[in-house]
């Protein structure tokens, strides 16, 4: 029986990995099982329509035999350690859903003993949650440097998603910070699951690897590289990888080491992070055109904001007749309001009233469109600068609150920017 000390170092340990949000997974549930990994049950946080689910987020063990600088669980860390047997996990897992606690399971471990020894043991308890309790909810699993292909293989084809994080943004870093882990050990896996993936698609076979995909995880701010340079891998993975999402991960001074900074990234950083992303997957951008490799986002704007200052002269866009690749750029049109003003305004024409209603952000918009050939912005680029800068001024480094009323958090929520 797992005791609660074990528990609590295992779970503690654990919330340092962000790569562990849920969807899309269509994996078909099988007839008496417990749980579901359908797209409608499993995500990691709130959902725009106000659901709230969770997973069960844990390691096998902290006992690490790689010595990364910026792990708390390294091998020289002075941390309690721990370790959990597959059948521990299951029953868990299985308690923790009959209970209602959770709906899905997020999965990784420290590499102990050897990498293929600890994927072997992650590959068996999803083998045994699958076939032996016929559990058949949402399972997330962490993929392990260096192990061998057969035994990832095997784990795909039973779990819903797995992640391998990239962890830091060029191999330079990672031969200083983490020398065990290289490129070819991220990047290789993560190739060969697409591949795979890709093959069941082209052969039209019923999905069996990774029906939600693959994400991976990057900390921001522990070695130099420019958001820039960070944007152009976070592109190049999306695009050869077709990877789900990349999280990013703002770096927190918790261990001591003469290789890392002593201040940490700060989060309004990592929410530029993840609105530049959001404009690469959803609004068509380039990452040259938010910026440029060798430079970081503006802390002042989000970046599609930065970006319409910089390219004043598209602007203003008349609603009725822009075209959608251009409303998508309006700083206050989210995607989703993008698609709704394309279908409105087939049957009439639109009013900054219709736009109200669609609950398109005015007070920015305003500044970038014309209704009707009318136009209700700022009068000069030093007041539109001023008028940005100020409804940005709300946006705070700190965590959003899933409960705030602030259009900040609903933006957070839904991509919208």
């Amino acid at each position: 029986m797992l005791d609660p000390e074990r528990l609590e170092i295992l779970t503690e340990s654990a919330k340092y990995d962000v790569s562990c949000s849920s969807s899309g997974s269509s994996r078909k549930n099988r007839a008496g099982g417990l749980g579901n990994g359908s797209a409608g049950g499993i995500c990691h946080s709130f959902t725009p329509d106000g659901r709230c689910v969770s997973l069960l987020k844990i390691l096998m063990s902290n006992e690490c035999q790689y010595d990364c600088e910026y792990c708390p669980n390294r091998k020289s860390a002075d941390v309690r350690r721990a370790r959990i047997t597959p059948d521990e996990i299951c029953e868990l897992t299985i308690n923790f859903y009959k209970r209602n606690y959770i709906e899905g399971l997020f999965l990784s471990s420290a590499v102990f003993d050897t990498p293929n020894r600890t994927m072997e043991l992650l590959t068996e308890t999803v083998t045994k949650l699958r076939k032996v309790y016929n559990f058949n909810g949402y399972i997330h699993l962490k993929g392990i440097p260096h192990a061998d292909d057969a035994l990832i293989m095997k784990a795909a084809r039973i779990v819903d998603r797995m992640s391998y994080n990239i962890e830091l943004p060029s191999e330079k870093s990672l031969k200083l910070l983490a020398p065990q882990k290289t490129k070819n050990s991220l990047i290789l896996p993560m190739k060969s699951l697409k591949e795979a993936i890709d093959y069941e698609k082209l052969n039209n076979m019923r999905r069996r690897v990774l029906p939600a995909g693959q994400t991976t995880q990057m900390i921001i701010g522990a070695s130099p590289e420019s958001d820039g340079q960070i944007l152009k891998l976070t592109e190049a993975l999306y695009r050869n990888m077709n990877l789900k999402r990349v999280y990013y991960s703002s770096y927190i001074p918790v261990v001591q080491s003469s290789k890392l900074p002593t201040v940490g990234a700060g989060l309004l950083r990592e929410h530029r992070l993840y609105q530049a992303d959001w404009l690469i997957r959803y609004y068509g951008f380039d990452v040259d055109e938010i910026c440029a490799e060798n430079e970081n986002l503006s802390p002042e704007y989000d970046p599609k904001c930065a970006w319409a200052l910089r390219n004043m002269q598209l602007f203003p866009v008349e609603i009725n007749t822009a075209p959608l690749e251009m409303l998508l750029r309006v700083p206050g049109i989210g995607a989703k309001s993008a698609y709704k003003i394309i279908e409105a305004r087939k049957f009439s024409a639109l009013n900054y009233e219709n736009l109200a209603k669609m609950r398109i952000v005015l007070k920015r918009a305003k500044h970038f469109i014309t209704c009707k050939g009318k136009f209700y912005g700022a009068d000069s680029f030093a007041r539109v600068h001023t008028a940005l800068l100020i409804d940005g001024s709300h946006e705070v480094s700190e965590q959003i609150s899933m409960f705030s009323e602030t259009s900040t958090a609903l933006s957070a929520l839904t991509g919208n920017i």
